[in-house]
């Protein structure tokens, strides 16, 4: 006999593992089809290579609320959530009639970078499977970044997210992105009284720990523990584009609609110490040791580089790979500079009060960067077929050693997707709550911030805190 679902209780399954790009869009078409009245499913784009964009729709109110999963190629966890919000809001009208509001849930962002994961997708979920089948496109090919402007928009998948904003106008634009290894943060274009304490319950709850150092935030002003205020966007080089999230992007694209962004970062292996807010014992010391580990990490990297990169021109695809290699490389030598007391930290560019949580974050950043560059190095090894350099034996030496550092040295212990997903659900259900009590932006005409309008000042910091935006969410 069939029986009805109780108000308000999910029907989602145990989630044991991320969704592919493929199951992501079966799961919304089932939903859609068990609520054909509340849900709807339609194609917004289509990707570099020919990948349908879809977009999951719930509710018919006037205020629209977008969330945008799989921005970042090697951060899968949202595809999780947004089929958790889809569910929670089609089971509590609260979210849709008693707010008015519609849910528009984009699956996936970057359906290419995400396929190319696949290999550690389904699991076992080790850091040694993880990085040897990493993948993150270079700087240049990550949708939600727009280094000419949205004008000058390349790719297809960013003018899809760009149509969509023009589009829905949202009162709330949640950017779903995962941090391999650390704490859950928040990064936010306009302050929402409340929201850091409402963080802190729903990590406390499910036990994952905050990151109250961020290094993507490293300079940027705090809004409570654990929740960063983004800078406007400026123009820079590329390398200063990279290491700096200054860059224009499609997170401040709708603010002339009045929209609030929130990026919401949760964690695949927690590290307890990103939440010790403490002052380190011994602050130089610490900065001088994490840039010190950084150049020597680029100089084995690059010597492995030079001796594979002549064997790679019959690799298809290899200039996939290469890219992000490029783009780490270009940069590990500047932020070890930045990072080290001896050479970075002056009058001109102070590095900001260190508590321990920022050293941990620092000490983590390092790692990863020298990680990915070695796992993508091996992936390359692997493609070509044959490693006539010998490298491979180096490569993977030097994975099972730094990926054992983060385990002995830092703690790094695996979340399991069930509880990232429902820490992401719930703070995006938070920010959703308080961002629609926010009246909309106006301009002096009472009308919304036009396009083009630069955010106001006294809403950002001052112009010290936008020279001050050094460094950015490479290494996350």
């Amino acid at each position: 006999m069939n029986r009805r679902q109780p108000q308000g209780r999910c029907v989602l399954p145990p989630l044991l593992r991320y969704p592919s790009v493929d199951e992501l869009s079966a799961g919304a078409a089932a939903l859609v089809a068990r609520h054909p009245r509340d849900a709807r499913l339609r194609r917004v784009g289509t990707s570099r290579a020919g990948i349908p964009m879809w977009l999951l729709s719930v509710g018919h109110g006037s205020r629209q609320a977008l969330v945008v999963a799989g921005p970042h190629a090697n951060e899968p966890v949202g595809g999780a959530t947004v089929l958790r919000l889809a569910e929670r809001a089609l089971a509590d009208p609260r979210l849709t009639e008693g707010a008015d509001a519609t849910w528009n849930l984009l699956l996936c962002l970057d359906p290419d970078g995400s396929r190319r994961n696949e290999g550690w997708l389904p699991g076992p979920y080790t850091l040694g499977r993880y990085i040897r089948n990493f993948f993150r496109p270079g700087f240049l090919e990550q949708p939600e970044w727009l280094p000419d402007g949205a004008a000058g928009a390349a790719l297809p998948e960013t003018r899809a997210l760009l149509g969509l904003q023009d589009e829905l106008r949202p009162f709330l634009q949640c950017s779903l992105h995962g941090v391999d290894i650390g704490g859950g943060f928040v990064e936010l274009t306009h302050d929402l009284p409340g929201f850091d304490r409402r963080l802190a319950h729903i990590a406390a709850r499910l036990g994952i720990p905050r990151e109250l150092g961020a290094y993507d935030a490293l300079y940027w002003p705090g809004l409570g523990p654990a929740v960063y205020r983004i800078p406007p966007p400026r123009r820079a080089d590329l390398a200063a584009a990279i290491t700096e999230a200054a860059v224009e992007s499609t997170w401040f694209h709708p603010y002339r609609h009045g929209t609030v962004t929130a990026v919401v970062e949760a964690p695949m292996w927690g590290v307890t110490a990103v939440a010790d807010g403490s002052p380190p014992a011994d602050r130089d010391a610490e900065l001088r040791a994490v840039s010190r580990t950084l150049r020597h990490d680029t100089d084995l990297l690059r010597h492995l580089l030079a001796r594979i990169r002549p064997h790679l021109a019959t690799v298809p695809d290899a200039a996939r790979l290469l890219a992000p290699v490029d783009d780490y490389l270009l940069v590990c030598p500047g932020l070890a500079d930045a990072w080290d007391p001896d050479t970075g930290d002056n009058p001109a560019h102070p590095l900001p009060p260190l508590s321990t949580a920022h050293l941990v974050a620092l000490r983590i950043s390092g790692r990863r960067l020298a990680l990915r560059t070695a796992g993508l190095l091996h992936q390359l090894v692997r493609a070509a077929g044959r490693d006539p350099a010998g490298a491979l034996p180096a490569l993977d030496r030097l994975i099972d050693q730094w990926c054992a550092d983060y385990r002995d040295g830092c703690g790094a212990r695996w979340i399991p997707v069930a509880r990232q997903a429902e820490y992401q659900t719930r703070v995006v259900l938070a920010a959703f709550e308080l961002a629609g009590r926010r009246p909309r932006a106006r301009s002096g005409s009472g009308e919304p911030v036009p396009s083009g309008r630069t955010p106001a000042r006294d809403d950002h910091g001052s112009s010290s805190d936008q020279s001050a935006e050094r460094e950015g969410h490479l290494a996350k």
